[in-house]
Parts: structure tokens; C-alpha cells; sequence
């Protein structure tokens, strides 16, 4: 990795002194886009990933119920046409007619009411179950029109139907199921994979028959290739060196250095993702786990400059966060939350306080930048707590983390792009394999927020919840996130604050 990094230094090192002469590497001519990631999708079948990578290929392979307008978050019809409450529990969708799938079979109401049958059953098994829990059943009225009766109330179902919820074809999915879906994706939406090399390479073509009023619109660029790539430096390097057009996750850094290429472009766009640490408050890990103690996750808090931290590695617009939520999405309410100022001292009488006068050791178990979590690293230090890295490919570290053995995790939440605090709360906080406080009162709040048709009802809950959890440092809600892109200057591209790059409303220029 070191070896890779030093390459792409030199590189743009080189490219700098010589004012950028190496030729952007536009594909106009053979209108393709070429996309290079670093985190492999361990499955494509959406109800089966946990990456944000799997997000943007569902975005390009299938078609939910409904869209959301990516500026302004309305809800608008995709595959449905028209939906109503029924009441609190039961909603109906119009399906839309001549909507074809990629193998040129037809959508009808079979299709939407198969799919989410399948996925919120138990047994389905899917990796986000909480997606899909609040569905009890889908009942079809006629070929063109469901009905979804809920568990209960669930005000955020239109988020949820918008987002993570895609839709497959009966007759292919019964044949193949989940293993042959993650194979060979069949969906509706503006791409349809030609070519899925697992772990390496993906390739996608236009959809031409691609349904007319599709708030997605028509791709503009006919080929996607994806090429993965084993780590940051490597996937500088392929930008640098024209054998890709368009990077993501790109160092504050190094997106400075770039900024200054005339063949290349930069965007820094804060997003609703946000960096965290969970503590093991509730001693998932192992008996005597200092972090079980109060004092001790408070003094964590104080001891991390959060301040300096995002200023100096995060950049760009990032800022603190309070709570462990996003401040755009509803019930997220980062007042609420209790401020713990950076106060080594403090921690550090804390610590005292909690049986700790000489610190303690423990791990950290962290997948996304070794710089990041090297500081958290040196924070904890100063007050006496030894930390021990141990850095990890994601789906490894999340392996463990929803096993219960790691005292202290760090990562980061995109929410799936929900608006609703329901997507952030009620994933770590409701007693699931990713809630590290177990605290049954939370857990209660949320569930009362999560379920209620009265708005002041959520918030007053969400509130409760809020304030118990950073009260009790049940978290280190750490910062917000700023997404770097780079990509060739002849590609028209945009970033939206919802985390989720539309390769289908790029263009070349």
C-alpha cells in the first residue's frame, strides 16, 4: 500500500511541475464512463449489500415504487403512478403500465408485491431487516395495483420504498433467488449489466427500452464500466494515469493537489453521512470492559479534539456532530444533545473517577482511513488510554461488530439516504446486533417514534432518545462528511447531498 502510495505521489508530483500536460482521459468518442472503486461489492443484490458502492449500482440496475427528487427530497412517482394512505396501516400503489425488465419481460403488480413479500419475510435473511420488517403483507388488487399492509404505522415508508426497496421480476427471481440475482441482475433501471466479473470488474449498457417518464430520464452515456482497485493510492493512480474518468473518497488532501490539474475536476460536497465511534457500554466484548463505566465513555469524548479533527483531516464543510443522527433528518434534533468540550483534563480526572487513575487498554476496530483513526488514536493516548488499531476491510470489521466482540468500532453511517432519524436511531439504539448501549428505555422511545402517525409524538421520543444516549456517552458522534469526487473536466457530473452519485444523468461535454 505504501509502495502504491509513493507511485501516485510521484505521479502527480510530476503532472504538477509539468502544468498538467498528460490529455484528459475523456471517453466521449466511445461514450463510456470508466468508474474505479476501492471496496468490492460482496453482493449486488441490494437486499443483500451493506456498501454504499451497492447503493450506486442498484441506482443504475433497478427502479423502486417511487423516487426521490435528489435537490429538494419530494417524492415522486417511478414505478408507481399514484399511491394513497388507506389508512395509518395500509397503502396502495397504481402500478405503472409498459415498463419493461431487462430480459424484456413486463412489470405488473405480481412483480412489486412478490418481491416485497420475499424480502420482508424472516427467513429471507436479508442484511438490513429493519428495511423491510415493517411490511406484514403484500396483497395484489388487480395486474396493475398493490396494497402494502404494515406491521403498524410507519410514517417513513415512502423513504423507504424510495431508496433502499427495488424491485425484481417474479418469474426470475423465483427461478434463480438471491445467489443468482447477485450473479446476473435482471431490474428496470437506465443500465443493465452485460458483464459482472465478481470482485473485479462490471460492466453496464444503456437500457434503450428503459420506461418513458422515468424520473431517472434517459442515460446519457451508454457504458459504465466499474474496475475495482485494492486501495486508495492505486485508485489516485489510475485517474492520474488516464485509465479512469471519475474517483471517490478522495484524501482532503490530495483533493487540494488535484484542484490544481486543468484535465481534472474536484467537488467537495458535505453529505448526510457521519462519522461515529460506538463504545461498548453494555459489555458485548467481555467482562470487564472499562467502557461499561459512564465516566469512561464520557471521558473519551472530552479527550478527542473533534474541533481539530475535522477541521484539519475531514476539511471542506464538514462540522461536529452532537447526536447520533444527521441534523437534516426528521427527529434529529442536535440541541438536545449534551456537549462535551474538548477537556483532556477532565477526561483524565474521569478516568480517576472510574477506577482508572493510570488509563487502560483496548482496540479499535476501523475499516475507512488509518490517518483518521491514528489521531482518535494519539487523542486517547494523552489521557492514558492505549490503543490498539486494528484495521480491517469493511465487511470484516462489520462481521465483528454486529457479533458483539469489539469494545470500540469506528465507522461511518450513510443511513441508506433516509431523511428520517428512524434510519440512524433506531438501527443502533433498538436492541439489534448493532446496538452496543441496550438500553431498553431507548429502545421503547424509538420504537414509540418510529410507529406513531402524530409528528410532535416522533419528535417528543426521538428527543428522549437523543438526550439519554449522549447523556450516558452511549456514542462519539464525531463529524459530518465530506464527500471528494475527482473525475475528468469533459464529464458533466453532479453531487447531490444525499450521498448517491446518478452516473445516469452524467454526460460527457
Amino acid at each position: 500500500m505504501r509502495a502504491a502510495k509513493h507511485v501516485s505521489s510521484v505521479l502527480l508530483a510530476s503532472l504538477l511541475a509539468a502544468g498538467a500536460a498528460l490529455p484528459a482521459a475523456a471517453q466521449k468518442a466511445q461514450d463510456t464512463l470508466r468508474l474505479v472503486w476501492r471496496n468490492p461489492i460482496a453482493n449486488v443484490d441490494q437486499y443483500y449489500n451493506n456498501q454504499r458502492e451497492g447503493i450506486l449500482f442498484a441506482r443504475m440496475v433497478w427502479d423502486n415504487l417511487v423516487e426521490r427528487d435528489p435537490v429538494t427530497f419530494e417524492i415522486r412517482p417511478a414505478l408507481a403512478t399514484a399511491w394513497k394512505w388507506v389508512d395509518a396501516k395500509t397503502l396502495d400503489f397504481e402500478i405503472r403500465q409498459g415498463v419493461k425488465f431487462h430480459d424484456g419481460s413486463e412489470l405488473s403488480a405480481e412483480d412489486v408485491a412478490h418481491t416485497l413479500n420475499t424480502v420482508s419475510r424472516p427467513e429471507a435473511r436479508i442484511f438490513y431487516p429493519r428495511n423491510t420488517s415493517w411490511i406484514k403483507r403484500v396483497e395484489v388488487v388487480d395486474r396493475h395495483k398493490i396494497r402494502i399492509h404494515a406491521t403498524g404505522p410507519f410514517p417513513a415508508a415512502l423513504e423507504f420504498l424510495a431508496i433502499p426497496l427495488v424491485i425484481y421480476p417474479k418469474a426470475y427471481y423465483e427461478r434463480v433467488g438471491p445467489e443468482g440475482m447477485g450473479r446476473a441482475p435482471i431490474g428496470t433501471g437506465p443500465y443493465r449489466v452485460v458483464k459482472l466479473e465478481d470482485r473485479r470488474a462490471y460492466e453496464l449498457q444503456r437500457f434503450e427500452e428503459h420506461y418513458a417518464g422515468s424520473p431517472k430520464g434517459r442515460a446519457a452515456i451508454r457504458t459504465v464500466t466499474v474496475r475495482f482497485v485494492p486501495d486508495a493510492a492505486t485508485e489516485l493512480a489510475e485517474l492520474l494515469g488516464g485509465q479512469a474518468d471519475w474517483i471517490w473518497y478522495v484524501a482532503a488532501d490530495q483533493a487540494s493537489r488535484l484542484e490544481k490539474l486543468a484535465h481534472l475536476r474536484t467537488i467537495r460536497a458535505e453529505t448526510m453521512r457521519y462519522g461515529y465511534l460506538v463504545l461498548d457500554a453494555a459489555g458485548r466484548s467481555g467482562a470487564g470492559n472499562p467502557l461499561t463505566h459512564e465516566k469512561v465513555r464520557q471521558a473519551i469524548i472530552h479527550a478527542i479534539d473533534r474541533e481539530s479533527y475535522t477541521r484539519n483531516l475531514v476539511q471542506g464543510d464538514a462540522r461536529v456532530l452532537h447526536a447520533p443522527c444527521f441534523p437534516s433528518q426528521f427527529g434529529c434534533d442536535d440541541s438536545l444533545a449534551t456537549r462535551y468540550d474538548y477537556d483532556p483534563a477532565k477526561a483524565r480526572r474521569l478516568l480517576a473517577e472510574a477506577g482508572y487513575p493510570n488509563g487502560f487498554k483496548t482496540e479499535l476496530v476501523a475499516w475507512r482511513s488509518r490517518e483518521w483513526t491514528e489521531a482518535i488514536q494519539h487523542y486517547l493516548a494523552q489521557v492514558g488510554i492505549d490503543v490498539r488499531i486494528s484495521m480491517m476491510q469493511s465487511a470484516a470489521a462489520y462481521d465483528r461488530f454486529q457479533k458483539g466482540e469489539l469494545a470500540m468500532y469506528q465507522g461511518d453511517w450513510g443511513s441508506f439516504s433516509l431523511n428520517d432519524a428512524s434510519s440512524s436511531l433506531s438501527v443502533w439504539f433498538k436492541g439489534n446486533k448493532d446496538d452496543y448501549a441496550r438500553d431498553p428505555d431507548v429502545a421503547a422511545w424509538l420504537e414509540t417514534a418510529d410507529t406513531s402517525i402524530d409528528p410532535q409524538v416522533r419528535l417528543a421520543n426521538y428527543r428522549k432518545a437523543i438526550e439519554r444516549i449522549t447523556a450516558r456517552a452511549y456514542w462519539v458522534p464525531l463529524n459530518s462528511y465530506v464527500t471528494n469526487y475527482a473525475f475528468a473536466a469533459g464529464l458533466d457530473f453532479q453531487a447531490f447531498a444525499d450521498e448517491i452519485p446518478r452516473f445516469y444523468l452524467a454526460r460527457w461535454k
